[in-house]
């Protein structure tokens, strides 16, 4: 068996885990939603630090412009009225808590906090100020500066007052840290609900789109042991690549199984044609072989004998020549040749080949039914090939006095040839091997290959070839062509 593999092959199967597909696609689409993931957290993050850091700059850009509108000097702000307004609108942050929300402080030229309104600087003022480099360049900056204090992140501006005093203000920025925190772990928590429920669904998804692969593995499996007739099922609901696959690897299996049966019937038919051109070609050599060694013993003395061997080696030389063009007519009709059909008047044929009857036999009643003219399109040589085995059966087997009757007719779309004689006729298990190779009827003369030459002719053809007989009722052959 060539064209397949060795019994008990099996195609290996999809394992689970990253070396199968179904592994890989989940991989990639967990790995393609985890990347989303992290994207989408990462700007939405630092969209929710710029909106709150915005909130954060307006309220001290708030407090700012209003102590430079106020237009307050230190002494000022020592008064009650400027003191009720700085606690006011300012809130100078006194809470010594070691992370307060919001710092004021007031330092001088140098950077070192002073005392308003009598309080003295707490140490997370001083530390404040210290954290400032440069007030005045705080104070020039439109925008607010990220510092840290005692450990704490704030932003922090400041103002200058009219008598050159600064006034430094910063908000602390650890809520906002603090709920990005929550913000983040909030994402991934839902983003690794998110990445296991898309693997869940992945697995199932791709498990259940692939069984038509793994439905083609089996079949595979299947022919590689010998079973040419499986195919793929189609699946309820097949995805269109999948379908397409089905449907190629179908018709990749059917041309493969077409292909082993035809390699198989042609090794059928060499074989049968050897076997049957050695059984027939045995009696004929044998027989000229028999001769040639008389000859060579010397026994043929007599001139009548050399004369009868040499005839008889002739004759079964004809005889072997003719058993191979037959053998090779019929092995060439079991290939299926290709024919050349054309326009044949059949009634010509008929009468051509009942003329030539009655030209070797000019004692035989002929009948002959096909006048006028009768178009088919069939190949001329083997129909005529076809009428000269069938007169030449009546010829051979039938005595000369037999009548024989050759009729044509059209009928149901098709024409029927029809061959007659009123000979002795078949017996039944005769007339059930009539068509077999090399069977003669009787034991009779020819080489038995005739009727399969005909039936033969006539399939290539299209068509059938039936015969009835009976002992004492003749044969009849009736050939049955296509209207084409």
């Amino acid at each position: 068996m060539s064209l397949l593999v060795r019994p008990g092959f099996r195609f290996p199967r999809c394992k689970h885990g990253v070396h199968s597909l179904r592994g890989q696609l989940t991989l990639a689409n967990v790995g393609l939603l985890a990347l989303g993931i992290v994207v989408a957290t990462a700007v939405s993050l630092m969209g929710m630090r710029h909106y709150l850091l915005d909130q954060v700059d307006a309220q001290l850009a708030k407090t700012r412009e209003s102590l430079g509108v106020s237009q307050l000097t230190m002494s000022q702000i020592d008064s009650l009225s400027a003191l009720a307004f700085v606690r006011d609108r300012i809130g100078p942050a006194v809470d010594e808590s070691p992370k307060p929300d919001s710092l004021f402080v007031a330092v001088d030229r140098r950077g070192e906090a002073i005392e308003v309104a009598g309080f003295e600087p707490t140490a997370t003022q001083r530390a404040f100020a210290a954290a400032v480099d440069d007030p005045g360049a705080l104070a020039r900056d439109s925008e607010p500066r990220d510092i840290t204090v005692r450990g704490a992140d704030y932003r922090a501006t400041g103002g200058r007052l009219a008598d050159g005093t600064y006034v430094l203000f910063a908000a602390s920025t650890d809520g906002l840290h603090k709920g990005i925190a929550k913000a983040l772990k909030l994402d991934l928590t839902v983003g690794t609900g998110l990445l296991a429920l898309l693997a869940c669904l992945t697995m199932f998804s791709v498990r259940r789109r692939m069984r038509p692969l793994e439905a083609m593995v089996e079949t595979s499996s299947a022919i590689a042991e010998g079973d040419l007739t499986r195919r793929v099922p189609s699946s309820h609901h097949p995805t269109q690549e999948v379908e397409q696959l089905r449907l190629a690897l179908n018709s990749m299996l059917h041309q493969v199984e077409s292909a082993y049966r035809t390699r198989e019937h042609s090794a059928a038919q060499l074989r049968r044609f050897v076997g049957d051109a050695s059984h027939e070609l045995r009696t004929p050599l044998a027989a000229i072989r028999g001769y040639l060694q008389l000859y060579e013993k010397g026994m043929l003395t007599d001139p009548v004998e050399r004369r009868r061997a040499w005839d008889r080696m002739n004759g079964e030389a004809d005889r072997m020549g003719r058993l191979v063009d037959e053998l090779l007519t019929l092995a060439r009709l079991d290939q299926r040749p290709e024919l050349r059909f054309r326009n044949v008047d059949l009634s010509r044929l008929v009468r051509d080949a009942a003329a030539d009857l009655r030209a070797q036999q000019p004692g035989r009643p002929v009948t002959v039914g096909a006048d006028g003219t009768l178009l088919v399109q069939a190949d001329e040589s083997g129909l005529r090939q076809v009428l000269g085995n069938l007169v030449g059966n009546v010829r051979t087997h039938t005595p000369d006095d037999v009548p024989v009757r050759l009729g044509l007719e059209r009928a149901d779309g098709a024409v029927r040839l029809c061959v007659a004689d009123k000979g002795p006729g078949l017996p039944e298990e005769d007339a059930a091997r009539v068509f077999d190779r090399f069977f003669r009827a009787g034991g009779g003369a020819g080489s038995g290959l005739g009727m399969a030459i005909v039936q033969g002719v006539v399939r290539a053809h299209g068509g059938t070839v039936t015969v009835r007989t009976a002992p004492g009722e003749g044969l009849s052959v009736t050939v049955t062509l296509p209207v084409r």
